[in-house]
């Protein structure tokens, strides 16, 4: 799905394992069915997963997850990630990886939903969760600056767009809710810890309840708009409502928080809508329930 990306086998994670990790080498491995673009994921025996880089980008959030999950975890209402082990690079391949404890559930889907006022109250509590996180020295998220750096990506996407017909992307429309927002005050608050990454396969439930979230690696600290995304991209209209009420969101970061997720949507279905069925699909899930609010 992107270039550069590295090969990763069977064979592979259980050498790695064998010489990191002796004790676990009898273990089988499984490599687990993902929409994920960034990570190669394996199941290793009945309680642990095994998360490995396939390209270069996602080496630094690796080392990022070692460092802060563990600080974060005890702060968090739902599970999150144990780093289990920390792989180093070996058997020539290059980069940091890790083991984690197994974290049982299923990714919600979107139109699918068992409890949706209550996973909007847990997804509300989560994020409350995150932003009252005090420990200082975060790292910038992948995604917390200002909205105007999307400006250029978002315009381009939507242009994209407008050459893909069957796609029916109203790209007006879609212009029109992205400048709306860049006209909205911008975040002038203390940067607040963000997940960065709220997309339903990062989450897991159970019972239609949230249970755990999962992939951490574009966390940091930033504008809270940029944890909105689960109102577009998971949650109908009523729950929608309930989540913006159970976080008490201001007008602009609303309208802030709707943007980002069209804009990541915009980008994402031109590039995915060939490679990777989930991600166009959900794509096309969060214009249309942006475009209809909007």
């Amino acid at each position: 799905m992107h270039p550069g990306l590295r090969p990763i086998d069977d064979d592979l994670v259980l050498r790695l394992i064998a010489g990191q990790f002796p004790q676990w080498a009898e273990l089988g491995v499984e490599r687990i069915a993902s929409a994920g673009t960034v990570n190669a994921v394996y199941r290793l025996g009945d309680d642990m997963v095994v998360r490995l880089p396939l390209g270069e980008g996602g080496a630094p959030e690796v080392v990022m997850e070692r460092e802060w999950l563990p600080r974060l975890a005890e702060r968090l209402p739902v599970a999150v990630p144990e780093v289990l082990g920390a792989g180093e690079p070996a058997e020539g391949y290059p980069w940091p990886w890790a083991v984690y404890r197994w974290l049982a559930g299923e990714s919600p889907v979107a139109e699918a939903w068992e409890e949706p006022v209550l996973l909007a109250q847990d997804l509300a509590g989560f994020v409350a969760a995150m932003r009252s996180v005090p420990l200082p020295g975060a790292p910038r998220a992948h995604r917390g600056g200002p909205l105007a750096s999307l400006d250029a990506s978002t315009r381009a996407a939507v242009e994209e767009l407008r050459g893909i017909p069957q796609e029916g992307v109203d790209g007006d429309a879609a212009v029109a809710v992205w400048e709306e927002a860049l006209r909205a005050p911008g975040w002038d608050g203390p940067p607040v810890w963000l997940h960065g990454d709220l997309m339903p396969g990062n989450l897991l439930v159970g019972g239609g309840r949230l249970t755990s979230v999962i992939d951490f690696g574009c966390m940091g600290v930033g504008d809270p708009a940029c944890d909105l995304f689960p109102a577009w991209n998971l949650l109908p209209a009523a729950a929608r409502a309930d989540f913006r009420e159970a976080l008490g969101v201001d007008d602009a970061t609303w309208i802030r928080g709707r943007a980002r997720t069209l804009s990541q949507a915009l980008i994402a279905l031109p590039y995915y809508r060939g490679t990777n069925p989930a991600m166009a699909h959900n794509a096309r899930h969060v214009i249309r329930a942006v475009l209809r609010e909007g």
